[in-house]
């Protein structure tokens, strides 16, 4: 795990995000001369023996170019017609700006239900893995020509820590337009300070990290505060630096002091299955629990077992996630469900040996089994 910028030198496997603001050349479409530069980095990164996952923000700022639009438009369907027009451009000039290093690359377009199912999960990382094993540069976006408010993971920063999360990377790295995360916002204040490095859960952090999304992206620098999280739920630690920069990703992956570091802390990186069960961010429902079973959870490392539960929400089915909420309303923990809600109503507060007995039918004796269980962090 990465802890200090002298660790960072050794990560082998990298997410490097991209956003809107940089790729763009003023409203004006993609700016193929930045895109050539990054190329060029990445390139050098591979040579050096690392592999690199690109998420790249700009499919719909190239479609607006395209369209001849001056602004984002607000229906779903132009943003998405949008997204279409301009996702062949943005793919088209990766593609020749790597050939110049003799790489190839590859698109991938995901949605949120591509890793909330937990088949298509696999299929997506075992994807991934494949094209990184055979020196294929990945080029990962969220499908905006498809994906409606219900299925949309919803900002490109939140998917470059699914991709951490997918591929169990070392790091990830958010370039932006900014030098890193401030202590108040630098374009307000003039003595803000850049945080050099801390933990990517710091209470302090979410408040300094000011600032809102720009006309072109959905993302400002709370969600890249918010996607540092996610990934340390990975063991990964997260850079987020000025894209402008020189030789900014060489710098960065060889300890230099450039950017913000968010490390992951000192909690072990967590198993594959739980890793994914941590990235999914669409709830089905939940249950109480008692006192016991909060202790439990937070404790012993062990199942919800029904006796614990005082209470159901919401309509989910069996192998949905859920939420487990202390008797103060608190998350203690998410899982996925053993039972449907119908069914757990029927169980609540009953012990293991009468599942059977009060359904009419044998089941598992646990409701969400350890194995299937993240206890949240600060619970």
């Amino acid at each position: 795990m990465i802890s200090t910028r002298e660790d960072l030198p050794r990560a082998r496997r990298w997410v490097v995000k991209i956003g809107s603001a940089l790729l763009t050349a003023d409203g004006r479409g993609l700016d193929r001369d930045r895109l050539a530069g990054w190329a060029g980095q990445i390139a050098a990164l591979h040579a050096a023996g690392c592999q690199v996952v690109l998420v790249s923000s700009g499919a719909v700022a190239e479609g607006l170019v395209r369209l001849g639009w001056r602004e984002r438009p607000a229906s779903l369907s132009a943003v998405q017609a949008a997204a279409s027009v301009g996702q062949a451009g943005l793919v088209e000039a990766y593609s020749r700006c790597f050939e110049l290093h003799g790489l190839r690359t590859a698109q991938v377009l995901l949605t949120h239900d591509d890793v909330s199912d937990r088949r298509r999960y696999l299929n997506a990382r075992s994807t991934l893995m494949t094209l990184l094993d055979m020196n294929v540069i990945p080029i990962v976006n969220e499908n905006d020509a498809i994906a409606t408010d219900e299925i949309r993971v919803g900002d490109n920063d939140t998917m470059a820590a699914l991709t951490v999360n997918l591929l169990d990377a070392d790091g990830l790295i958010i370039l932006t337009d900014q030098a890193g995360v401030y202590d108040a916002d630098p374009r307000r204040v003039p003595g803000a300070r850049r945080i050099e490095q801390c933990e990517a859960r710091d209470p302090d952090l979410l408040s300094a990290a000011a600032g809102t999304g720009g006309a072109l992206g959905r993302g400002g620098m709370r969600t890249k505060v918010l996607a540092a999280r996610q990934a340390a739920d990975s063991g990964a630690a997260t850079v987020i630096a000025d894209g402008l920069a020189p030789d900014v990703l060489a710098r960065i992956t060889q300890g230099e002091s450039i950017g913000t570091l968010l490390t992951a802390g000192q909690g072990a990186r967590r198993a594959a299955r739980k890793n994914w069960i941590a990235g999914q961010r669409r709830v089905r429902g939940a249950v109480r629990i008692d006192a016991g079973a909060v202790r439990v959870l937070r404790t012993a490392g062990r199942s919800l077992l029904p006796i614990g539960i005082t209470g159901v929400e919401g309509d989910f089915r069996r192998g949905d996630l859920v939420a487990c909420l202390s008797p103060d309303g608190d998350e203690i923990a998410q899982g996925l469900a053993n039972y449907d809600a119908r069914e757990i109503r029927q169980l609540v507060g009953e012990p293991s040996e009468r599942i059977e007995t009060v359904l009419g039918y044998g089941g598992e004796p646990e409701f969400i089994h350890r194995n299937n269980l993240v206890v949240s962090r600060g619970g």
